[in-house]
């Protein structure tokens, strides 16, 4: 494959010092780029361990949540000039060897998004909310929740932009905006792993997945992703 142009790896990570150095080290071994954590006010060594493993930490002052550290991240990756940005989750899920098959579909010019998925992990009640959510707002997408993501240069100008702000996550509502800007999304199939430790921020509880579906139902009844735009000229 060809090398992608100017990549950078971004991970957010709050409370994750168990797993964060191992996946940290492993990217940079296999793609030698340079490797964000962003620490989401962890109250562990996470930070710590992900400099000692040879990443460069951004530490938020305020916790802002698995989108809002990767908005930071973007916003990071487009100040410093990167051009290409993979996201992926610090607790162990997702196999940095499968960050070649997510930047193909980017090399080849078939999508300005690639997101990893392997639906096969999702619990009854995550199928629930996905095939609602599909319905709602007319996304093709299996893995909707899926954070190990590639993105090019206009889907990082796109989501960096304030529009993208005040997302509690990445899903959704990300989704939708991408739609309405004309970028293409496509989803490739990757291995993942079960969580190590800890639990999923949205599906950890009852009380958690009332008011991710609540919120996430307002944002798309909210029309966030309506008034097809035709897709901007090329960066």
């Amino acid at each position: 494959m060809a090398e992608p142009d100017g990549l950078i790896a971004l991970i957010p990570a709050h409370n994750e010092e168990a797993t964060v150095g191992t996946i940290v080290a492993q990217v940079r071994k296999l793609w030698h780029c340079p490797v964000v954590v962003i620490d989401d006010c962890s109250s562990d060594a996470t930070a710590q361990t992900a400099r000692n493993a040879g990443a460069t930490v951004l530490p938020l002052a305020l916790q802002l949540g698995a989108w809002g550290a990767i908005q930071t991240g973007l916003r990071y990756a487009l100040r410093q000039g990167y051009r290409t940005a993979i996201t992926l989750d610090a607790d162990g899920q997702h196999e940095p060897q499968g960050i070649c098959a997510l930047l193909q579909p980017l090399v080849d010019g078939q999508a300005e998004v690639a997101i990893g998925a392997f639906p096969e992990r999702a619990s009854r009640a995550r199928q629930i909310a996905w095939s609602y959510f599909r319905w709602l707002t007319g996304l093709e997408l299996e893995d909707i929740t899926s954070g190990f993501r590639a993105y090019n240069h206009r889907a990082i100008t796109v989501l960096a932009s304030g529009e993208a702000s005040l997302l509690d996550y990445q899903d959704v509502g990300v989704l939708l905006i991408l739609r309405r800007k004309g970028l293409r999304t496509i989803e490739v199939p990757v291995a993942m792993q079960p969580r190590v430790l800890g639990a999923s921020r949205v599906f950890r509880s009852w009380w958690v997945v009332g008011k991710y579906m609540l919120q996430t139902s307002l944002l798309c009844l909210a029309r966030v992703g309506y008034n097809h735009l035709p897709p901007a000229a090329d960066d």
